[in-house]
């Protein structure tokens, strides 16, 4: 069972903001204080995107008969910016676990957000990882989280 150490740092992050927390006490009575704050302004693909999808025309070669149209994908510019932000986060991370600011660290996001940290996790970061919790918390306050990471901790 991991514990929730004084000076162990809990990112709580989603696709487009997260927190850095610090645990200033202990496991039994855990106190979370605000070490940084990142947002995103990530609008949706709609407001992101230029114009329409492009168009191709089928046919086969040398053949001047045209066929049916289609679309070309349109790229999904807000899960971009999503994918951006976690490697961000991670650089983040490795920038900070390189420096010594933390020894142990617990992290809280989505799971497709846990997972894109942890993919563009450096070794130097993953080794120092004592929880990972996947569930989204960015929209809780300070109290639930400290009740949510501690359940969580105490249950695995």
């Amino acid at each position: 069972m991991a514990r929730l150490t004084n000076g162990t740092w809990v990112l709580v992050a989603d696709g487009e903001k997260a927190l850095v927390l610090e645990n200033v006490t202990d496991g039994e009575n855990p106190y979370l204080k605000v070490r940084d704050k990142e947002e995103q302004d990530n609008p949706s693909t709609g407001e992101q995107a230029a114009n329409r999808p492009g168009r191709m025309q089928e046919g086969r070669p040398g053949n001047d008969t045209a066929g049916p149209r289609s679309a070309f994908q349109d790229t999904d510019w807000h899960q971009l910016g999503k994918d951006r932000f976690a490697d961000d986060l991670a650089d983040m991370l490795y920038k900070q676990a390189h420096k010594g600011a933390f020894d142990h660290i617990v992290l809280c996001a989505a799971p497709g957000v846990l997972g894109e940290i942890r993919a563009k996790m450096h070794k130097e970061v993953a080794d120092r990882v004592v929880a990972e919790i996947p569930k989204t918390l960015t929209n809780h306050s300070l109290d639930d989280i400290e009740k949510i990471v501690k359940s969580e901790m105490e249950s695995a």
